[in-house]
């Protein structure tokens, strides 16, 4: 059975990555925790905030790792301890977000329970340029082939 995607357009040249992302986006969703916030702050800043309540900086290590910011936690349990009540589970987890190009990571802290992680937004370039159009059939003929490698021949 196949499905229908919105990048089998043929204007849409180029996206199969982003739709394999979207993909596993869908299907590594999660169980929703730690809860999270995105913010605008400033005009192309942004700023994840995520609840993780009783880990330390040393519980938690963010990396980024492609075009993906991977947030994890883990709490050493302290067997010593003896609870009558725990509401509060020390569990680990993963929270991923999918950055989009361009996009860098200015930073982060923990503060009173939350994690902030400071992201830039840059301004993207006005990228014009001309292409020269060739003609003749001689032209025609003569056109490139290139491999899987890129390389022109």
């Amino acid at each position: 059975m196949s499905r229908l995607s919105m990048f089998n357009n043929p204007l849409l040249l180029g996206f199969d990555e982003f739709e394999r992302t979207l993909d596993r986006i869908a299907k590594h969703g999660g169980d929703g925790y730690p809860p999270y916030n995105i913010e605008q702050i400033g005009e192309n800043g942004l700023r994840i905030t995520l609840a993780v309540a009783g880990f330390t900086t040393d519980d938690l290590v963010l990396s980024l790792e492609g075009n993906q910011l991977v947030v994890r936690g883990k709490q050493v349990d302290d067997g010593n301890r003896v609870f009558i009540h725990r509401g509060i589970a020390a569990r680990q987890f993963q929270r991923s977000f999918v950055l989009a190009d361009g996009i860098e990571v200015l930073g982060s802290s923990l503060d009173n329970g939350l994690l902030h992680i400071d992201l830039a937004r840059p301004l993207p370039e006005a990228k014009a340029r001309r292409i020269e159009i060739k003609s003749g059939a001689t032209e025609t003929a003569r056109r490139p082939t290139i491999d899987v490698s890129g390389k022109e021949g």
